[in-house]
């Protein structure tokens, strides 16, 4: 139980008795950290959630976002990751189906999935365990649902050994007067459960994720891991599509967390009403469960409606066509209350409130100073350092993952993976692009520019695209927030990505929070994966490869000495120390803001690829255009106050690469008012670094396969 003796205290203060078994079940399940955001509602209110094209901010099991006049994005994100660490294919499996729920529950269908992924290093077998196994339950159940994958981002790192994450991404395409919320506003209508049975899989699954793992979990803990139906999940789709075109729907909301005592304590909460629910007439796919059991079950791919009682035959009659179970399991009534009856007796009576608003709890911070001590290293020659770099598994080809999803299914796709972002068709003029992001090290090192760092990365992902970023999603990844350290990692990094997100006017409009990713104390390092959706005009569409010899090739933002926590300095010296990367917003925004308008101005496409700087620096960046192009090219770089290793591999944020052809040059540089130097041309058949000099070939042939050799 994870109640503790203050919280039970409280309850029964306001119950005036004792609660039974039932009650004591379903209020631990609410408490939970997972369902309850004890410790970080405090801290989640710094995100700024209002803007000018945010149809609807956090609060509900999606975010909505306006595109264009007709169409909204409904965007989610969560994490999986305890399940994931237990049964990695079915606990990525899940994590799929919740996040589709989420996006169905708002009225849209799903058209991407995207994910961010941290397994420990690929030398350790276990990890290579899980990592083949989460991918796979990824691609299965997204390619069965038909739902493509269409970005995504991995880390490999000693931290995430014992905690692999498990973060998902999920945009779905709704017209804006088809939108529907988690809500119960009319008194007499019912509650209709339909899609998946309830079974005994998944009970205390979110308590289980509110607390940290241990060397037994895998056997232990196994009970709590939900098991995955793709097939069942898709005929809930179609039928849920069905039933909101066709019935005029109250409210709809998914069964994920804390089952049916989540999901209808927090529809009729929602709208200030009670609930009644008839426990035996829940379909169940088990003999003799218990009340206990089903109202905590957490089985799969089930729905509510909240539906006036006229609508229920033709609800019924649609999931009868779809083959899936339905039935009418309780209704709205006025009042504040959730009343559980079976076979008539009432076992359980609990204010609504109690369930979806516990309260949150003051937990005590603590700083942790930076690391300012200078790091000294013996740099390589560079033509060891880049193509050893370029091997690393964090900056090598992640092909080995995309290649196993179906990317294209739906046929919107326009941009595949591979680039800084994924796009895809809405209408005929109007795109959206899509990413997730994240850097640890650098969150771990400085919380604050850390965790603004991958906020700002993932803008950089988008812009690159051609793409005005809207909004942002996020699923904040840490260790155990009861200890005190740990919160302020947490507190710092919000603070951070809010100043980034206020700036870019792209508010936080969705996110998920999981804690307690930590095996008997060793945790993982602050992880804050950053979810942003960008919207375009089709013809502003831009990618990283390069397209002309000749071409000039110009840096926008400026290089900083800023190496440490570098993937150079992790993947060559095996150092994780020093400080992160400073955030420089208005100098991000300014940069950001001259790549928009020279697309938007560039109708004759003098601009021809645009790449975003960030891990591995300059180096990697232009060895990432150099093989996604098959064309070389030559550049000069040089500083009065950096060294060469520095100008490579710094990870300064801000920063683009853009091509424009020779005889443009000088109108697009008349153009540009913030910092940019032009440091070459494509050319020939090798990257020239100053005089360092790589063949495609030797590029290619680190880039690609590393992942392969370690999964063959």
């Amino acid at each position: 139980m994870t109640l503790a003796d203050s919280e039970i205290e409280y309850i029964e203060g306001i119950l005036g008795r004792k609660m039974n078994e039932l009650e004591e079940g379903m209020l631990d399940v609410m408490f939970s950290e997972h369902c309850s955001y004890k410790s970080s509602r405090p801290f989640l209110r710094a995100f700024p959630t209002e803007g000018e094209n945010i149809i609807l901010g956090p609060g509900d099991d999606a975010g909505l976002v306006s595109v264009t006049d007709k169409y909204a994005l409904a965007v989610g994100m969560e994490s999986h990751n305890h399940p994931s660490a237990i049964e990695p294919y079915g606990g990525a499996g899940t994590g799929i189906g919740g996040i589709l729920r989420d996006i169905i529950s708002m009225g849209a269908m799903p058209i991407a999935l995207l994910d961010s992924l941290r397994f420990g290093p690929l030398e350790d077998e276990k990890s290579r365990y899980l990592f083949e196994h989460v991918v796979k339950g990824i691609s299965d159940y997204g390619n069965r649902v038909g739902v493509p994958t269409v970005a995504g981002e991995i880390e490999f790192d000693e931290s995430f050994r014992t905690n692999p994450l498990v973060n998902v991404m999920c945009v779905g395409l709704v017209e804006k007067e088809n939108i529907v919320r988690a809500q119960a506003p009319n008194f007499g209508d019912v509650f209709l459960l339909m899609g998946g049975t309830t079974g005994r899989d998944g009970i205390h699954g979110v308590t289980f994720a509110s607390e940290e793992l241990t060397s037994d979990s895998e056997t232990e803990d196994r009970p709590a891991v939900q098991v995955a139906d793709p097939f069942t999940k898709k005929r809930v789709l179609e039928a849920s599509l069905e039933i909101l075109e066709k019935i005029d729907v109250s409210g709809v909301k998914d069964l994920g967390g804390g089952g049916l005592t989540c999901c209808i304590s927090e529809l009729v909460d929602a709208s200030n009403n009670a609930a009644f629910v008839d426990l035996r007439s829940i379909p169940l796919r088990e003999t003799g469960m218990t009340p206990y059991e089903i109202m905590l079950s957490e089985s799969q791919e089930r729905m509510v409606f909240v539906i006036n009682p006229k609508d229920v035959e033709l609800a019924q009659k649609i999931c009868d066509k779809h083959e899936i179970v339905s039935a009418v399991i309780g209704e709205v009534r006025e009042g504040n209350n959730m009343i559980i009856s079976d076979e008539g007796e009432e076992i359980a009576n609990l204010p609504t409130i109690l369930l979806a608003d516990p309260p949150s709890i003051d937990r005590p911070l603590e700083e942790i100073p930076e690391d300012l001590e200078p790091v000294e290293v013996t740099h390589p020659p560079v033509k060891e350092s880049l193509l050893k770099l370029l091997s690393s598994s964090n900056i090598a080809s992640k092909s080995w993952v995309y290649k196993q999803y179906d990317h294209e299914v739906q046929v919107r796709t326009v941009v595949k993976p591979g680039d800084d972002a994924a796009v895809l068709r809405i209408d005929d003029e109007t795109a959206i692009a899509l990413t997730t992001d994240s850097n640890t090290i650098h969150t771990n090192l400085s919380p604050f520019d850390g965790a603004a760092g991958c906020v700002a990365e993932a803008i950089r992902n988008v812009v690159s695209m051609g793409a005005t970023p809207y909004a942002v999603v996020d699923c904040l990844n840490f260790g155990n927030p009861e200890k005190p350290e740990i919160l302020w990692q947490f507190k710092t990094a919000i603070e951070g990505m809010s100043l980034v997100a206020e700036k870019f006017d792209a508010p936080v409009i969705s996110g998920n929070v999981s804690f307690y990713n930590e095996t008997e104390g060793i945790k993982i390092n602050p992880t804050p994966a950053v979810g942003v959706i960008g919207v375009e005009n089709i013809d502003n569409i831009r990618t990283m490869d390069f397209k002309n010899e000749g071409d000039k090739i110009l840096l926008i933002g400026e290089t900083y000495d800023e190496l440490t926590g570098s993937e150079y300095h992790r993947s060559i010296h095996g150092l994780e120390k020093g400080v992160a990367p400073r955030i420089r917003v208005d100098d991000e925004v300014a940069n950001a803001k001259t790549i928009l308008g020279l697309l938007d101005e560039d109708s004759q496409k003098d601009i021809t690829a645009v790449h975003d700087v960030s891990a591995g620096g300059l180096a990697v960046a232009l060895s990432e255009m150099v093989i996604s192009s098959d064309l070389g090219c030559e550049v000069e770089l040089a500083s009065d106050e950096l060294d060469e290793n520095q100008l490579l591999y710094s990870e300064s944020h801000g920063r683009y690469l853009i091509t424009v052809k020779a005889d443009a040059l000088d109108h697009i540089l008349s153009k540009i008012d913030v910092p940019v130097t032009v440091l070459g041309e494509v050319k020939g058949d090798v990257l020239k670094i100053n005089e360092n000099e790589f063949s495609i070939e030797e590029l290619k042939d680190s880039y690609y396969g590393v992942i392969e050799k370690y999964m063959a």
